[in-house]
């Protein structure tokens, strides 16, 4: 299977039309016509509905284009390591994480790091553990920041000296704005908006101290910006972490915190015995520096090969 192939499939799919994938990819339309359908004779499968209006995929073209981007990603991901200059640090950095105002920490690893290397470039990719932990294990992206009790004693990981306080999400003219905390009794018999993410259910649940068939889940999210205009709008209590949306000013909402309170802790990894190119290795010296100024208490950290730094006590992960 040729990655060019690959990428004429994923411009048919992106185009929903061969005839403007072509155009696209400046070819035309008989050559790419006859490598789609040597793909698919390849494959023994039937990749596309070809209709009189638009291209569609079947179920088992929709499971090829997400293999496909991640195959030509990884491709991408990998000339550029190999063609970086040996001289000059430069290449890309790909990081993932889940929504945290922790980021703010990767982001000033990076602001410090351009003063020094100006042609590192860093791509951001967001989702929940799960992806984050896909990506990695595909070698996708080189760090990942995960938020919660993940098990990532298959990485090498450093647990941040911080973590994100877990609350409401409300209206500012709710019944329950005036408390100072949200006890669980108070949601019982409220609309309820709840993370998708299996742990988060399960913790939250567990403080509610009671049966989810007996609570009122009215929406899950992947995505707390898109679940605060349902709050917006009245539709429920969302329950998320401190700092992900502004509640400051004339902001309609309010954020209120758990009682008893419930934190989430903060964690980045990377893969074992990872071989790091000259701008991610780069990016971990750089993170190094940033638990060297602070004043945490640390535990011992096995340091991955080949990334350059000596044996030293890091934060690590509390599972």
């Amino acid at each position: 299977m040729d990655i060019r192939v690959l990428q004429y499939f994923l411009a048919v799919a992106r185009e929903e039309s061969i005839t403007k994938a072509a155009e696209a990819l400046r070819m035309t339309l008989p050559p790419l016509s006859r490598q789609l359908k040597e793909l698919e004779e390849e494959l023994g499968k039937t990749l596309l509905i070809r209709g009189s209006k638009k291209v569609t995929l079947t179920e088992d073209g929709v499971l090829l284009r997400k293999r496909a981007q991640e195959l030509v990603e990884l491709m991408e991901k990998t000339k550029a390591e190999l063609s970086s200059s040996g001289e000059t640090i430069n290449g890309d950095v790909y990081i993932g994480s889940g929504e945290t105002d922790a980021i703010s920490f990767f982001a000033q690893a990076a602001g410090k790091l351009q003063k020094k290397y100006p042609l590192i470039h860093y791509h951001m990719y967001s989702g929940d553990a799960e992806i984050i932990m896909e990506k990695l294990d595909k070698g996708l992206i080189d760090f990942g920041l995960l938020v919660g009790p993940v098990d990532v004693s298959k990485y090498d990981y450093m647990r941040l000296p911080v973590s994100d306080t877990w609350g409401v999400l409300m209206r500012r003219d709710s019944p329950l704005a005036r408390h100072e905390t949200i006890h669980p009794e108070d949601l019982w018999d409220k609309p309820l908006i709840v993370s998708q993410q299996t742990y988060v259910s399960r913790d939250i649940f567990a403080w509610l101290g009671n049966g989810i068939q007996r609570l009122n889940v009215v929406l899950t999210y992947n995505l707390i910006y898109n679940a605060s205009r349902f709050v917006k709008d009245g539709f429920g209590y969302a329950i998320t972490l401190d700092k992900l949306i502004n509640t400051t000013g004339d902001s309609a909402l309010c954020f209120r915190p758990l009682s008893p309170r419930l934190e989430a802790g903060l964690c980045i990894v990377w893969k074992k015995y990872q071989i790091f190119s000259r701008a991610s290795k780069a990016f971990l010296h750089q993170l190094k520096q940033e638990w060297d100024s602070d004043g945490s208490a640390q535990a011992e950290l096995p340091l991955p090969k080949g990334c350059g730094l000596t044996s030293k006590k890091y934060p690590v992960w509390e599972a």
